[in-house]
């Protein structure tokens, strides 16, 4: 495996007034109440500065699909990126430096030292709430574009913190499941792109999960874990940066500290902040754990230039900002999207058209990011009807043809609202426990939350007149968390009286709490009060707030007369694009998904335009698996991701032909949820068993013998391919090198992934091993008629194994076979390789 050392030189440079210093001598100047408060965060998105050393506070930002900043408000417009499994779906190394480098172009714009991404936990289940948050179901995708992520932001001077170490693979009880895994598992899945990142990309940070560990050997809360967190990641990988906790995830002291993890965030209570000092003082800590982790710390701080001094690492760091956004976010979501069927050659649609029916919910209302951590501020957006008349030079109309939404919008409250004396808006009143008022506002606008109430406030008491004018049926409700009491219209739609602890943040009923509805049947403009009292939260390590959905649906069109426009509108028009997909109701951290079908009528929606106008396609607007159940009919149908704010732009340039689809699936797309090997991950009794061991994603439907929908690594682009030949060489570090050879015989340029999977020696223990696995892969672009031949290497790791007795690995001797193909289930070429049986290798060999 190919090093990169860490060019850094740890002596801070000389000053007027500060001659040249080790970090070592810098921490041996601290107070031990330095060094303690040097391992808590200073507050939600900054660590400690310490002045009289030259240690600026460090700022960390969230950032799987892009940065967000540092602001409490919100305020801070991002470059929203696509989501991350776009990204693996170009399975494009060269693509993800680019990613890379626009990582750290935006972290510098926003102030950020530290960007807590990519996150690399593996898609073991289509239903897992951030699927689009990760790479792949593959470790080995999931490993190669990561590293080029990391490596290229890191190069130029910015931290990535790569998460959540371990096994933190999906939503439902996070913060308390444990993920029993076997040790051969974990090795050889899961752990895998920690250890690519640590070997080949330096990695400077890893941020420790929610969630806990049973290896077999020691069940302990992941942040807890010394086997895997010191023992693994940082004495057998020789990881030399900080651990960081995930927000609000430590739930100790001295269990944390011998445990492994190096800063606790955020800061400045909980539980280091207000015990680290007392347990070392009180001998429950050696002062020499201390001493190590705040090296990691000063460490970091060199890295990243907040030492003066010192310029920090990264060769191209003076060249942060030599990126163009725009393009490469448009290039990568166009090229990401992946062509799952186009039957008649109809993409690029190169004839002229005059009329194009734009329709779909997904088509009003592009979902182009997740819910959750993942979300910025976008810096700009636009519509799909914008960018599909520029590009197609037509008339487009645009309908939403079906219901998607299961929950009522926000409720308008500057122009449907008035307080009890008459001014636009709602009242809200700050009270304490006694039930005075301390604060009063009136709110012109809602987004759910009120955020840093005053300090003694118990309670919140939102007051509003709604005018419900159009006839028909009306939605109102409010939907909180913890003590409350609702009442709507004079009736109590819900009360609780338990009160939420301090851990709420983290639970799914914050992120989206279901509202309770009351609906009002209307045949002249009436009105109808709120009333709701909700409790204030005051949680560790966060700032204060009090949450309140309130939501209203006006009587609208309904389904079927929703879905007789659109076919109207469809079978009138030249092409009919059709955009359906998910909502940040279903894809989002903090819970995960119940189902995998399209929400509400989108389905009788496609159907419905394919049997108005044959000229259609079809456009998923999802990040995770869904079902499509009319795939098979449509002569079309492009898996768009969620794109970010480029999206639109981006989708007309692959409709038009500016941009090839040239995608491929990181992942499986079921046809029937009673297939899906993982179709949950609920805990049974707080554990979430990794049954299917080493077989996970389209390795379980291998082994299971299941058709899906779509087999891992598909995708058809907008040409046409043929596999002529591959052969391989054993190298004497015990790799292959395949040599394959691809023809486009298409009539237009395009670009290939040759895929490399390695199948075990026949003799092998049936289910030992998986039935095929990713070895390698690699990006051709060739023009029509071209033969182009490409080496692909495949490490000698992909043929290797752990041996739990001996703690080592292994390379089970016999003939191999190399599958080259275009995907997990289209395999063109084979070849064998004879490898010779190994000694157990030492697992930091």
């Amino acid at each position: 495996m190919e090093h990169h050392p860490v060019s850094l030189d740890t002596t801070t440079q000389p000053t007027a007034d500060r001659p040249a210093t080790s970090l070592a001598e810098l921490r041996e100047q601290l107070t031990l109440e330095e060094k303690v408060s040097l391992l808590v965060g200073a507050g939600l998105w900054s660590t400690t500065a310490i002045g009289r050393i030259g240690l600026r506070a460090m700022y960390v930002s969230d950032g799987p699909a892009g940065v967000r900043g540092v602001s409490e408000d919100g305020s801070e417009t991002s470059a929203s990126f696509p989501a991350p499994s776009a990204l693996a779906a170009t399975w494009d190394v060269d693509l993800a430096d680019e990613v890379g480098a626009l990582f750290a172009s935006e972290a510098r714009r926003h102030g950020v030292d530290l960007v807590l991404a990519p996150q690399v936990n593996l898609q073991r289940t289509p239903v897992g709430g951030r699927h689009f948050e990760c790479y792949s179901e593959d470790p080995v995708l999931t490993g190669d574009i990561a590293v080029h992520v990391v490596r290229a932001a890191q190069d130029r001077g910015v931290g990535m913190c790569v998460k959540h170490f371990v096994a933190n693979d999906s939503e439902t009880q996070r913060t308390s499941y444990l993920a029993k895994v076997d040790e051969r598992t974990l090795r050889e899945v899961y752990l895998a792109p920690f250890e690519r990142l640590v070997h080949d990309a330096q990695a400077w940070s890893v941020m420790g999960a929610y969630s806990g560990i049973d290896d077999g050997t020691t069940a302990a809360p992941a942040l807890e874990h010394r086997p895997l967190l010191t023992g693994v990641l940082k004495e057998e990988w020789g990881f030399d940066g900080v651990v960081v906790s995930d927000w609000v995830a430590t739930k100790s002291v001295t269990g944390a500290v011998d445990g492994g993890m190096d800063l606790q965030m955020p800061g400045p209570d909980g539980p280091w902040g207000d015990g680290l000092l007392a347990a070392v003082l009180a001998g429950e800590v050696d002062e020499a754990a201390i001493d190590e982790k705040v090296d990691r710390m000063l460490l970091m701080a060199a890295r990243v230039g907040a030492l003066a001094g010192q310029d920090g690492a990264g060769e191209q760091r003076d060249q942060v900002f030599a990126v163009d956004v725009a393009d490469v976010l448009r290039r990568l979501v166009g090229r990401s999207m992946v062509v799952l069927r186009d039957e008649r050659g109809t993409l690029p649609l190169i004839e002229k058209v005059e009329r194009v029916a734009l329709v779909g919910p997904n088509a009003v209302a592009p979902f182009v990011q997740g819910g959750g951590s993942a979300y910025v501020r976008p810096d700009r957006s636009s519509t799909p009807a914008d960018a599909l008349r520029e590009a197609f030079g037509a008339e487009v109309s645009v309908h939403a043809g079906a219901v998607s939404r299961m929950l009522p919008p926000q409720l308008d409250l500057a122009g449907r609202c008035r307080t009890p004396d008459g001014r636009p808006g709602a009242l809200v009143e700050v009270l304490d426990a006694a039930g005075d008022v301390v604060e009063s506002h009136v709110m012109t606008a809602w987004n759910g939350w009120f955020r840093e109430p005053a300090p003694q406030a118990a309670t919140l008491r939102i007051r509003a007149t709604v005018a419900l004018e159009e006839p028909g049926e009306h939605e109102v409700g409010v939907g909180t968390v913890g003590f409350h009491r609702i009442t709507v219209g004079g009736e109590v739609l819900s009360s609780a009286e338990h009160l939420v602890g301090a851990e709420v943040i983290l639970d799914s009923s914050v992120n989206a709490p279901t509202p309770v509805v009351l609906k009002v049947r209307v045949d002249e403009p009436t009105t109808i009060d709120i009333d709701a009292t909700v409790q204030a939260v005051h949680p560790v390590g966060y700032a204060s707030f009090a949450r309140a959905e309130l939501v209203h649906r006006t009587p609208g069109t309904s389904p079927d007369e929703l879905l007789a426009a659109a076919v109207e509108a469809a079978a009138a028009a030249d092409l009919a694009v059709v955009v359906v997909g998910t909502n940040e109701e279903i894809e989002s951290e903090g819970y995960d998904r119940t189902s995998l079908a399209l929400p509400g009528t989108q389905d009788e929606l496609v159907r419905a335009v394919l049997a108005a106008n044959p000229n259609t396609v079809v456009v998923v607007n999802a990040g995770a698996p869904v079902l499509l159940p009319w795939l098979d009919e449509a002569p079309c149908v492009v898996w768009g991701w969620l794109g970010g704010q480029e999206w639109p732009e981006a989708l007309g340039d692959v409709l038009v032909g500016r941009t090839e689809p040239s995608g491929r699936l990181p992942w499986t797309l079921p046809a029937d949820e009673a297939d899906v090997p993982v179709p949950d991950a609920i805990p049974v009794d707080g554990v979430v068993d990794y049954h299917e061991g080493v077989h996970v994603g389209y390795r379980s439907w291998l082994r299971l013998d299941r058709t899906p929908a779509a087999p891992f690594g598909h995708g058809l682009g907008w040409t046409t391919w043929e596999h002529d030949e591959a052969s391989a060489q054993r190298e004497a570090d015990g790799s292959v090198v395949v040599t394959a050879t691809v023809r486009n015989t298409g009539r237009r340029a395009g670009r290939e992934v040759v895929q490399v999977y390695v199948e075990p020696p026949e003799d092998s223990p049936a289910g030992e091993r998986p039935v095929r696995w990713l070895g390698a892969f690699a990006v051709v672009h060739a023009e029509p008629g071209t033969r182009t031949t490409i080496p692909v290497r495949v490490d000698a790791r992909a043929f290797r194994t752990w041996d739990t007795e001996r703690s080592g690995w292994v390379t089970p001797p016999g003939t191999y076979r190399i599958r080259v193909g275009r995907s997990s289930g289209d395999l063109r070429q084979t070849v064998e390789v004879e490898l010779q049986d190994s000694v157990a290798t030492r697992p930091d060999s």
